[in-house]
Order: C-alpha cells, then structure tokens, then sequence
C-alpha cells in the first residue's frame, strides 16, 4: 500500500479591525491583538490536536508566521517553519486594500452566491481564484514529495486552503468558494500514492 502523507492545514488567526473593513488580499496586515487573548483555548486545543513530531509550513506573511508562534507558545514543541510562497493568500491587485462597498461598482461578472466576487474574476494586477488553485496545487503537491510518508503542518491563508481542497478533490474555482474556511479552524489532506482526499475540513475545539 502507498505511503500516506498527512497535511494540516490551518488558517491564520483574525487580522487586526481595521484590515477587515478592506479586501487585504495578500497584503501583510497584522493579527487582532485582543483576539490572540481570546483564542488561548484554541490555540491550546491546536497544540494537543496536531502531530509530534511533524514539518512546519509558513506563508511569507506575518499572520501565519505569528499563529505558528501562538501555538508553540500554547504547547507545541518550537519547530523552525520552511517558508512556502506559493501558499500566500490570493493577490487582489488592484483591489487590494479597497473597502467591501467600493468593490461591487468593480466587478465585470455577477458576484458568487457565498463570496463577493465571482470565481472568473481576475482582478486588475491581480489572481482569479483559478490562478490561486494553478498555484497552491503544485506547491502542495512539491510538500508531499519532499516529506512524503510525514506529517507536514502548514499554516496559511483561506483562499490557500480552498485552493488545497479544490486540487485534491479536483473541484472547479466555482465550486472551491462553497467552502467557508473559519479563522484558526483545522482541515487535513491526506495523500496516497499521487491520490488525495480530504479528511476533514473545519474542525474546531468546540465543535
């Protein structure tokens, strides 16, 4: 039977207010002070839930980086994160840092049921959410090769971990925005061979 490697994938903590009233994309905006306290439990709960010993995946961006460090300081054992580009949240171009009133006047296609812009938009400068699966299926793929049959921890972006799920299930850009990825929940991927599936996406401490 093929060797099975195991992905968690976890989304970043809330950003600060005042990066949440704008589209920030892949802007380096920092974390909610105020939530990082309100979260212990969380982070407590993530530091007891994931793999010892397991590879640790980062964004270049300080929120991913900073709840990587939250959970080391719940419990987990310091690991030295690898730093994966590819897995940066979705460039809005653009957009980027526009307010969620300003945007609608933008769009040149009907916006998705569940999100505020269609999967076929591509903004100006910027990535559709098809450029964003292009992008993170290869590097998730690149992740389970050089530690396949390991545990690999990786903390990213919700359009990150969309896109994850998307090229596992082979799931189009359409498709990829049903899902809601909540703040600091848990999604695993697990690979066999060169076959994915999902083990679950969202868990959460509370659920």
């Amino acid at each position: 039977m093929p060797e099975t490697t195991r992905l968690f994938l976890i989304r970043h903590a809330l950003v600060e207010p005042s990066a949440r009233t704008t589209y920030y994309g892949d802007a380096d905006v920092a974390l909610c002070a105020l939530a990082l306290a309100a979260d212990a439990e969380r982070y407590r709960w993530l530091a007891r839930r994931l793999p010892v010993p397991a590879r640790w995946v980062t964004t270049p961006l300080q929120r991913t980086r900073h709840t990587a460090a939250a959970i080391f300081s719940a419990g987990y054992p310091e690991t030295q994160p690898e730093v994966e580009a590819r897995l940066s949240e979705q460039h809005l171009g653009a957009w980027q840092g526009i307010s969620h009133e300003a945007l609608t006047e933008r769009l040149s296609h009907p916006p998705h049921p569940f999100w505020p812009h269609g999967a076929e938009e591509r903004p100006p400068g910027g990535e559709s959410i098809a450029d964003v699966i292009a992008r993170v299926g290869p590097a998730i793929e690149a992740l389970a090769d050089r530690h396949a049959g390991q545990d690999v921890v990786v903390v990213a972006h919700g359009g990150t971990i969309r896109a994850a799920i998307a090229h596992a299930m082979g799931l189009t850009p359409e498709q990829a925005l049903r899902f809601s990825v909540k703040n600091l929940s848990l999604t695993r991927l697990e690979r066999q061979g060169r076959q994915w599936r999902v083990a679950s996406v969202n868990e959460e401490p509370f659920a």
